[in-house]
């Protein structure tokens, strides 16, 4: 398991950051697509355990096998991207701007909800055979989810709306430490390791995941929850969205490149 000094991989975060503010938008919607629809299959995996199960901590101890295998195919999350691409502007890499950040952003949120919406879709048909019969025990678990996750907010007004802020911030310090992990080590042993342990913790404190919940609230909204659309926009995909992006900055991507790029000058004692 090769690893990689922090002076190393935090080099290729800016390198992978300025990649994908240049590459073509063919390319980063496509990966965002496949990104999007495979962690919403890794959701509806780990739900089905714990469904099954009754026991949550086993859904998050194998939920992860999803974002390993996304990240192991170069797919992009726009969680990963809100921390990769902003370095590459900080470190005034040549023709990087901020309008290509924000391009980037934006084709990458496109492609992750039109994966995770997909999904959404074709599980809703599972769920209700076609939709002929009521949503079955998984169906009725990730509408009860949609509901709790939205009104469940707004019932506590701004106190809601700031829990909703906070849990996105935690949870993007957590997925962002587990894109790190994929640079940590040039082995697939290391990587899954090293990617594996942040994001099974995400999963089972409940944090609230931009592209995760691109899945569970239209799928939600498709098996007949109790909630709106409007509910979901405003209650939390744009409060989650803005929390996974100044999280993920400001614990992982910044303190990383302050401490390991620009490293301050040692301290002379006299």
């Amino acid at each position: 398991m090769a690893y990689l000094q922090p002076s190393e991989f935090v080099t290729k975060m800016v390198d992978a950051g300025e990649s994908k503010i240049f590459m073509s938008t063919r390319d980063t919607l496509i990966r965002s697509f496949m990104a999007g629809a495979i962690l919403a299959l890794a959701a509806v995996f780990a739900v089905t355990i714990n469904v099954q199960t009754g026991y949550s901590i086993i859904g998050a101890i194998l939920f992860p096998v999803g974002f390993c295998i996304l990240y192991l195919l170069g797919f992009d999350l726009l969680t990963g991207v809100f921390v990769l691409t902003p370095l590459a502007l900080i470190d005034k890499r040549p023709g990087v701007t901020i309008g290509g950040v924000l391009r980037n952003w934006g084709l990458v949120f496109v492609g992750n909800f039109l994966g995770a919406f997909t999904v959404a879709v074709l599980m809703a048909i599972v769920f209700t055979f076609g939709f002929t019969s009521p949503p079955d025990k998984v169906g009725q678990v990730i509408a009860t989810i949609g509901e709790a996750r939205t009104v469940g907010y707004s019932n506590h007004g701004a106190a809601g709306m700031l829990t909703l802020f906070v849990r996105g911030m935690l949870c993007n310090w957590m997925v962002s430490t587990g894109v790190v992990g994929a640079m940590i080590s040039t082995s697939v042993t290391g990587k899954v390791l090293a990617m594996w342990m942040p994001i099974m913790v995400f999963f089972f404190m409940v944090f609230e995941h931009s592209v995760v919940n691109m899945f569970l609230f239209p799928s939600a909204l498709l098996m007949g929850g109790n909630f709106s659309i409007m509910d979901y926009i405003i209650w939390n995909e744009i409060p989650t969205v803005l929390g996974n992006l100044i999280g993920g900055l400001s614990f992982t991507g910044l303190t990383l490149y302050a401490t390991h790029v620009k490293t301050g000058p040692k301290r002379v004692v006299r």
